[in-house]
């Protein structure tokens, strides 16, 4: 058929990592982590609906913008380890970046590989201007993360009611 659209999701490596589209069978532990209150904490508790919700979502904005979220997977094991993504909010200009870490693998540096790796995406193919990063007040590894990828704080802004720090990172002209 002449009018049927596909999309491409890029696939990125790190030294230990494989950026990947969404996969069906990602969903158990998508669902789990935001299950988790502990693990969902900074992000909000879903129930497995939500969650579905939530998944579909991320898969599908690489339809409308041409950016979206990947899934993290270990190099050397196949695992699962998390999602990370370059996209943009329904009335948002600037590209905006998102890390989770599944609790198993908290404090590998694993969010920090992902991240840098998308932000790299997001300059050097995208060629976006700028980035940012909202992270909840009281979410310090994810404030390291932004810190790390060499973000610095903006603004306290709103997102879905409720106060929440912007990190914003300008790409450099060469």
């Amino acid at each position: 058929m002449a009018d049927t659209f596909t999309a491409s999701v890029p696939r990125l490596q790190t030294e230990r990592l494989i950026l990947r589209e969404y996969r069906r069978e990602d969903f158990e532990l998508f669902a789990d982590h935001l299950a988790n209150a502990e693990s969902s904490a900074f992000l909000g508790s879903a129930d497995r609906a939500t969650a579905w919700r939530i998944f579909g979502s991320h898969a599908g904005l690489w339809l409308l913008h041409g950016a979206g979220w990947w899934t993290v997977e270990d190099r050397q094991t196949g695992q699962v380890v998390g999602c990370v993504g370059a996209f943009f909010r329904e009335q948002a200009t600037v590209m905006e970046l998102g890390w989770n870490t599944y609790r198993a693998f908290w404090g590998q540096g694993m969010a920090n590989e992902a991240a840098a790796a998308v932000l790299q995406y997001a300059f050097e193919v995208r060629g976006e201007p700028k980035v940012r990063a909202l992270i909840t007040t009281g979410n310090e590894s994810s404030r390291r993360v932004a810190e790390r990828l060499g973000m610095v704080y903006e603004m306290e802004t709103e997102l879905h009611g409720k106060a929440i720090n912007s990190y914003m990172l300008e790409r450099r002209c060469q």
